[in-house]
C-alpha cells in the first residue's frame, strides 16, 4: 500500500517519503518538516497511534491522516486523541484520500495547543499533565475535561448545562447532578489540599473557576 500510494502522490506532484515501520515513520517525522503525513495505524510497532502520540510530544504539528482497518468508535477516539487531524478507513478510494490531504494542506499550519493558566494552576492540553504550582495533580479523563473547560473559561460562569454539553455530549439525557458530583471530585484535587477556594459555586447559576480563593 505504501508502494501505491508514493506513486500515486507522485503522479499528483507530491515530493514522497515513505517509512516502513513505527521507528522509521517517527525518525523521519522528527527529522523532516512536512505539509502533511500519511499514517497507517497497522504499521509495525511503534503502531501508528503511537507514533501520532510521539510526533506530538515532540511539538511536530504536521497534519495527520490515519488509514485503519479499525471501524470501531474506541479506535477511531483513540487515534483523535492522539492528535490525528483526520481518519479514513481501509478499504478507501484514492479520490477520498486524496481530497482530505488537500484540505489538511490547505489549512494553516497548527500551532501546539496552549497550556492553560489559571493563577498557579496549570494544564497541558498535549501531554495531559496538570499542576498546582510545582506539584502534580492526577485527574481521571472527565475530571481533565471539565477542567480544561472550566480553565478556557476561567473567571466566566458556567451553569450545568453548559458543561453537560461541552463535557459530556449534547446527546447526554443522565441527570444533571453529575456536574455537581464531578465538581466535587475535582474540587477535592485542585483545591482542598492546598487549602485553596478557586473552583466556586454560585449558587443558583453554576460554576466558576479563579485565580484567587473566594468564599462559597
Amino acid at each position: 500500500m505504501a508502494s501505491f500510494l508514493s506513486r500515486a502522490l507522485a503522479k499528483q506532484g507530491y515530493s514522497v517519503v515513505t517509512a516502513s515501520t513505527g521507528e522509521d515513520a517517527l525518525w523521519n517525522a522528527l527529522e523532516n518538516e512536512f505539509d502533511a503525513v500519511v499514517l497507517d495505524v497497522m504499521i509495525p510497532a511503534p503502531d501508528g497511534v503511537e507514533v501520532l502520540r510521539r510526533m506530538r510530544a515532540q511539538g511536530r504539528w504536521a497534519p495527520v491522516l490515519l488509514l485503519t482497518a479499525r471501524d470501531a468508535v474506541p479506535d477511531r477516539v483513540a487515534g483523535l486523541d492522539a492528535g490525528a487531524d483526520d481518519y479514513l478507513t481501509k478499504p478507501f478510494a484514492l479520490a477520498e484520500l486524496l481530497a482530505r490531504l488537500r484540505a489538511l494542506t490547505r489549512s494553516d499550519p497548527r500551532e501546539r495547543p496552549v497550556v492553560l493558566v489559571v493563577g498557579d494552576l496549570t494544564l497541558d492540553p498535549v501531554s495531559r499533565l496538570v499542576q498546582r504550582g510545582p506539584d502534580p495533580i492526577t485527574l481521571s479523563p472527565k475530571e481533565f475535561s471539565l477542567l480544561e473547560e472550566l480553565m478556557r473559561h476561567s473567571g466566566e460562569v458556567l451553569s450545568r448545562t453548559h458543561l453537560l454539553d461541552h463535557v459530556w455530549d449534547v446527546a447526554y439525557d443522565g441527570d444533571s447532578n453529575v456536574v455537581d458530583v464531578y465538581v466535587r471530585y475535582l474540587r477535592n484535587k485542585i483545591d482542598r489540599p492546598w487549602d485553596r477556594r478557586t473552583l466556586q459555586t454560585i449558587r443558583g447559576v453554576g460554576y466558576r473557576l479563579s485565580e484567587h480563593d473566594d468564599e462559597e
